[in-house]
C-alpha cells in the first residue's frame, strides 16, 4: 500500500485527546509517534493481546468488534480519522478488551503506552481528556447493552433505516435513497444478529410496501410509515 507521508503532528493536532497541545508540544510527541499501514481487513491488534500502545486514526476507518465463543461478531464502534483506539489499556495495563480491524485502506499514528505514559504525565489536561473518551465509549457501550436487551431485531434495523435515511438518504421519484454502508453480515453484527435475520426483516418491510431493496441499496418509500411502526413496537 503506497500513500504519500503524513504530517505526524497535524494528526496529533487533530485528535480531540490532544488538541490542547501547543505546536511545540505537538512537535515533540510527534518524534514519539510511529506511522502504521494497514490493508483493508488487516488486524491492529486482537482481544487479549497485551496493550503495546495508543493508536490514532490519520486515514481510513477501524472497525471494534468482539467474537463470541461460536464466532459470530459484536460491533462496539467504527472509529474514523481524529479518533484513538484502545484507551483504557493504555492506562490500567491491561490487554486489549476488543479487537479491531482495519475497514479500509488505514494509517495509523502510533504512540508506544510507555511513551504516552509518560506525556499525560508531563500533560495532565491530556488524561482528563482521555477520561472524557473513556466516558463516551462507556455510554456508547450502554446504549448497545440497552438495543440488546429491550429492543428487537425488526427494531433495530428500522432504526438504523430511519438515521440512515435521514443522514445520507437522497430525495427522488421512488423515496429516499442511500446505500447500506456494510454487507447484510456486517449490519448483523453491528446489530447482534445473524445475516439471515437481516435479509429476512428487509424483505419482509418489502412487502410491506416500506421500502424497496436491492442488495445494499435501498429505498425508502414511506419513512413516516417507518418511523410510526418503530414507535408502536416501542
Amino acid at each position: 500500500m503506497n500513500s504519500p507521508r503524513i504530517d505526524l503532528a497535524e494528526v496529533l493536532a487533530k485528535t480531540a485527546l490532544l488538541s490542547s497541545l501547543s505546536q511545540p508540544e505537538l512537535k515533540t510527541l510527534a518524534s514519539r509517534t510511529v506511522r502504521k499501514l494497514f490493508s483493508t481487513g488487516e488486524l491492529l491488534f486482537s482481544e487479549g493481546e497485551p496493550c503495546s500502545g495508543l493508536h490514532i486514526i490519520a486515514r481510513g476507518k477501524v472497525r471494534i468488534f468482539k467474537t463470541s465463543v461460536s464466532g459470530r461478531e459484536q460491533v462496539l464502534a467504527v472509529n474514523v480519522p481524529g479518533e484513538s483506539v484502545a484507551e483504557v489499556p493504555v492506562f490500567d495495563g491491561g490487554p486489549y478488551p476488543a479487537s479491531a480491524v482495519a475497514i479500509d485502506e488505514t494509517e495509523i499514528a502510533f504512540i508506544s503506552r510507555r511513551d504516552f505514559h509518560a506525556y499525560c504525565i508531563e500533560h495532565p489536561e491530556v488524561s482528563l481528556k482521555v477520561l472524557t473518551a473513556v466516558g463516551a465509549r462507556l455510554r456508547r457501550l450502554v446504549s448497545i447493552i440497552e438495543e440488546l436487551s429491550f429492543t428487537t431485531i425488526r427494531q433495530r434495523l428500522i432504526s438504523m433505516l430511519i438515521k440512515l435515511a435521514q443522514s445520507e438518504g437522497k430525495k427522488t421519484e421512488r423515496g429516499i435513497e442511500f446505500q447500506l454502508p456494510a454487507t447484510h453480515q456486517e449490519v448483523a453484527n453491528q446489530l447482534g444478529t445473524v445475516r439471515e435475520l437481516i435479509s429476512r426483516n428487509l424483505m419482509r418491510l418489502q412487502a410491506e410496501g416500506l421500502l424497496d431493496v436491492d442488495a445494499r441499496q435501498i429505498v425508502v418509500k414511506d419513512l413516516k410509515g417507518l418511523s410510526e411502526l418503530l414507535e408502536s413496537a416501542s
